[in-house]
């Protein structure tokens, strides 16, 4: 092995952390453990047998371009048929604006790429997506924090950051939002705030990453206006994704910009991936040509909703006074914040004993804040076993809250 291995690996390598999430899920695999760590979707959601059949189709009518070298922009047939699906939603698009992405995180990764050089700072929320942060860093960016309220990123502390940037002369790249069922608050921003960001990054002239992996699993209240709708000017890039909505494994994504900036993606592409998977792309074409997809998300959405609301009734029977917690109208996360003299460290590690997991809510604040929070996924765990599991961790909780009293 090569001795000087330190010495001669790039920033950008430098600057690369393992997943915190990823490292976490492998102290979780013990069958005993309830982990409501991951942002798993329900296997039981996965449509193995309609895939068989249309892998076999896709196989003996178009085998041979299945099987080879796609182009980079996408299947045209796939692209045809998210940007229709957009287009009624209200996007101006057409398949110009949009490139199929392996995953939507590459879509973060080539942002990252594009537009950061080490040393820009790009903004973020406090909290945010943790494979968002670790991205954008790996290209040496910096992340600025913008504290929440209710109704996510607050505008006027944005505001405020951004002049205080502009007099310093190091304005933001980009803004990076997840406006719908955020991870890992789970909070939606209503079309006020979405207009309100807007109107700031126009004013200073930034780019936005609006970030939508969860958008169509709404559970109840009203569907929100997408930002690039709201935009319109070529402000706003989105990025999308099937991980969430169909399967993870087949590592499709995808992203809506102006055509300008879809070229710099595209080049981007060229040189880390040349293409997504033509094979996976036809099935999921068809898939979705043939009606599956919009009949299983209407199952997955009334699964994830009956979920949501077993957790949450469980947390109101088993919590202890001083606990909160947010209510998403989607998504698969919940944020649960503990009373602000109590360490989510210090209660994972009576956690993991009592047989359940979460996810540090520090690992999502770029500012080292959060300790008092944790993320709480509630899509993967089935009814029974997320009941059981609240019950450990409120009894965990619990027991925190007695040692700092006899401490």
């Amino acid at each position: 092995m090569i001795t000087n291995l330190e010495d001669i690996l790039s920033d950008s390598a430098k600057g690369m952390k393992r997943s915190v999430i990823r490292e976490l899920l492998k102290l979780t695999q013990k069958p005993e453990i309830i982990s409501f760590a991951g942002g798993l979707p329900a296997p039981s959601t996965f449509p193995i047998q309609e895939l068989k059949q249309i892998s076999n189709e896709v196989l003996e009518e178009d085998g041979l371009a299945a099987l080879q070298y796609g182009a980079t922009e996408g299947d045209t047939k796939l692209r045809e048929i998210l940007t229709k699906r957009y287009q009624q939603q209200g996007l101006k698009i057409s398949t110009e604006n949009l490139v199929i992405l392996t995953s939507s995180q590459q879509g973060l990764d080539l942002a990252g790429k594009i537009f950061l050089n080490r040393g820009d700072k790009f903004i973020c929320g406090l909290p945010s997506y943790l494979g968002a942060l670790g991205a954008f860093s790996s290209y040496g960016g910096i992340p600025v924090g913008i504290k929440f309220d209710e109704f996510g990123m607050r505008s006027d502390l944005l505001e405020a950051t951004l002049a205080a940037m502009l007099k310093e002369g190091t304005l933001p790249k980009f803004i990076y939002v997840i406006p719908d069922f955020q991870n890992p608050a789970g909070i939606t921003m209503p079309e006020f705030r979405r207009l309100e960001i807007i109107s700031i990054a126009k004013k200073y002239n930034i780019l936005i990453v609006e970030d939508s992996p969860y958008r169509e699993l709404r559970f109840e209240g009203k569907a929100q206006k997408m930002m690039f709708e709201l935009d319109n000017s070529g402000h706003v890039i989105t990025l999308g994704t099937f991980s969430k909505i169909f399967v993870p494994g087949f590592r499709i994504g995808w992203v809506i910009a102006h055509e300008t900036i879809i070229d710099k993606f595209v080049k981007a592409k060229q040189s880390t991936d040349l293409c997504t998977s033509a094979f996976v792309q036809k099935i999921a074409a068809s898939y979705l040509e043939k009606g599956l997809f919009d009949k299983n998300l209407k199952t997955i959405i009334e699964m994830y909703h009956r979920k949501r609301d077993i957790m949450l009734a469980a947390f109101e029977e088993f919590m202890p006074k001083g606990v909160s917690w947010t209510k998403p109208e989607g998504g698969l996360f919940l944020f649960l914040n503990l009373p602000e003299d109590m360490d989510a460290k210090d209660l994972f590690e009576i956690a993991i004993q009592k047989n359940v997991a979460f996810v540090l809510g520090s690992a999502f604040h770029c500012d080292g804040s959060g300790k008092n929070t944790m993320r709480i996924n509630f899509s993967y765990v089935d009814e029974e076993h997320s009941r059981i599991g609240v019950q450990r961790l409120a009894a965990s909780i619990k027991l925190l809250m007695n040692n700092k009293v006899n401490a």
